[in-house]
Formats: structure tokens, sequence, C-alpha cells
């Protein structure tokens, strides 16, 4: 698990101590956190060292009122001295309130996709001095909901998921509950919850369109593991584009599974092989592209002929100087739209279930200019 805030690490199960007793003077002494074999030093330990009562020591670590400033100086000095730290979301807890810690499950953390979301998530999150836990589930329905059922244990405030199961009753509970649960990206399914997603659909369509514009009938589709809601929309939406446009067997060019770019490049390579190619391509995310980017390349090496159309669904870096057109939105709005709806949910739990649809923007910047065969 990634921290991203203004403190990192992952958050313990709670505070553990230990006391060693076997000192020259006999006295029990808390070992400090960092010593070889030494484990974090309780507030017990921190109590028994500066002679006081747990309540008191309890006291002066939440900076709580009405504590002598000769106690709070020992308590202090004993904390400093063996290392203590204050567990905020055990504190929060104790309090009757809910951790400060917000979870975020996305789909894969190579991708600069949910770095984007990340990033908006955490912006928002700060203005309500809640900090974000970063986690991935690369795509594996298990390892998502092993990383949801161990945020749940850890008493997240909120989650945040990037859904890849197909079954997300296991989280009603939570819901029920009154956890803030807000899916991104894909919504889930089995459940009812705040939702934020991309105008999937009007995307592929203006792509298509754009290409059809430009002359192109044998247009390909290639995309991510078919299982995704995401490629499906895009999918469903392309097909149902090119058949409104009078184009025979629309589905002939589809292509999934190109879960990374390099197998994006194999895909887009073997179409452009066959003996009727595709004249024009539209991939399903950034890391399509690019593989995609790599197999054009490669043909124009070997003597192919540079005519081929492309445009992507996500903008990525570099894609204005390669003058890749493009299928954009804001992705980082996007992320800070999900946080906004989990404090609000926090606030309000008995709000209805919520949908965002972020819209989606044609960048034109020459890839998908390329004029068709009958332009």
């Amino acid at each position: 698990m990634v921290m991203q805030g203004e403190s990192a690490g992952t958050v313990p199960p709670g505070e553990v101590g230990v006391v060693v007793p076997d000192t020259p003077t006999g006295a029990a002494v808390a070992r400090p956190h960092g010593g070889r074999g030494g484990r974090r030093p309780t507030l017990a330990s921190v109590a028994e060292v500066a002679g006081v009562s747990l309540k008191t020591a309890s006291r002066v670590l939440n900076d709580e009122p009405n504590v002598a400033p000769q106690t709070r100086a020992k308590v202090q000095e004993a904390a400093q001295r063996l290392g203590f730290r204050r567990n905020a979301v055990a504190a929060d807890l104790a309090r009757g309130g809910s951790s400060r810690l917000v979870g975020f499950v996305t789909g894969d953390l190579a991708n600069p996709f949910y770095s984007a979301l990340a990033s908006g998530i955490e912006r928002e999150l700060r203005h309500h001095g809640l900090q974000l836990i970063t986690t991935s589930s690369d795509e594996e329905p298990e390892r998502e909901r092993s990383l949801t059922e161990a945020l749940v244990e850890r008493r997240v405030g909120a989650l945040v998921v990037t859904p890849t199961s197909t079954d997300h009753s296991g989280l009603r509970r939570e819901l029920e509950d009154g956890l803030p649960v807000v899916f991104i990206d894909r919504p889930a399914r089995g459940v009812e919850a705040d939702t934020v997603v991309i105008d999937n659909r009007g995307g592929v369509r203006d792509a298509v369109t754009h290409l059809l514009a430009h002359g192109h009938r044998r247009i390909a589709l290639v995309g991510d593991v078919s299982r995704l809601w995401t490629f499906q929309e895009r999918r469903d939406e392309f097909v149902a584009t090119l058949r409104a446009a009078g184009v025979e067997d629309p589905g002939r060019y589809v292509r999934d599974g190109a879960h990374d770019a390099d197998l994006a490049r194999v895909f887009v390579a073997d179409l452009l092989a066959l003996p009727e190619p595709p004249t024009a391509f539209v991939t399903a995310n950034n890391k399509i592209t690019v593989g995609a980017l790599h197999a054009l390349r490669d043909r124009e090496s070997t003597g192919g002929a540079a005519d081929v159309a492309l445009v992507g669904f996500d903008d990525f870096e570099l894609a204005d100087l390669l003058h890749v057109t493009v299928v954009g939105y804001d992705v980082v709005e996007m992320g800070r739209q999900a946080a906004a709806l989990a404090v609000s949910r926090a606030e309000n739990p008995e709000l209805a279930p919520r949908l965002v649809v972020v819209p989606t923007r044609l960048v034109v910047r020459g890839t998908g200019e390329v004029p068709g065969p009958g332009a």
C-alpha cells in the first residue's frame, strides 16, 4: 500500500509494545522503537517511564487540556525518548469518529491514468483533512476483494474502488452500515453506490464518426480484457456507430485482450498483416495506443505505407508531440469528483446513490486525419 498525503507508510493494525524486565537495575524499561529486536512502544510504556497513569499519558499525547505543564513535559519527553508515535486512526475511532484515511483500490498503478486519478482524489481529500492510501488490484478480481477487505478491516473512513470484479455484493454490509464507497471508472455489480465514469460511448462515437468523415470504412478497435465494463461500453458503441453508417460486419476488426502495450503491438501488427487490413484504428486506452504506435512505426520501417489513421482513447504524455489524435477528458477532475462524493456521503448517508459522467472531447492532432482510400 502506498500512502499519499503529508505522511507516508502503511497503517499498522494496532500499537504493539514490549517491556523488557531484565535490566541491570531490575526495573522495567520500554525498549525504544527501532532497536534490535524491538517493537513499536505502547502508550503504557510511555506512562510507565513518565511515572503517570495511562489516562494521563493518553490526555497529553492526544493534546487534551487540564494537564499540569510539568506532567505534560514529562510525558512528552518519555514519548520522544522511546520513539512513541500516536496511532491517529485508533484515537479517532476511540472518540467515536471514523478514520481520516481513505482507501483507493486502482486497476493498475503502472498506468498514468490511475496516478492522475489518485492525484485528483488526494487534492480534494486534503481540503477536508483526509489522507489517501492507494493500492493496486492489477485487474485481478480476487486481489481486489482481498484489498477492499483489508482496508475495511483497518477501518478506513471511505473507499474509492476501480472495480474489476463482476460481483461487489460483499460490500453491501459496509454500505448499509454507512461506509462511504465510491466506484470510479466502472460501476459496481451487485450493489448500488456512488459512481464516477467517463462518457465512454460518446467518446468512441466521436472517434468513429471522425474517421468515417475522412473516408475510412475498414476501422479496427483494439481493446483491453473483455470482462471490463469500460471495454464493453466502447466496443458496443464502436459496433453500433459503424452499423448505423452502413458498414457491413462492423465487428470484423474488433480485438480484445490487449492488456499492455506489448500485446497491443502484436494485435495491431496482426491486423495490418491481413489480406484486407484496416485503414484506421481506434485504440481503447493509453497503453494500447502506445503499442499501436510502435506497430505502425515497425510497419513504416519495413517499407509499409504510412497511410493508417489512429484515434486513441485517453490522452497521454507526449501525445501532442507525437501528433496523436485522442479522445480526452479531465482525469484529475474525475478523481476529485469521486473524493467529493465520498465526503458528502459521510456527511449525509441517506443520499440516494449518485452517478457522475465526465464528458469527453476529441483532440485533433494529426493521426486521426489521415485520409481513407475513398476520400
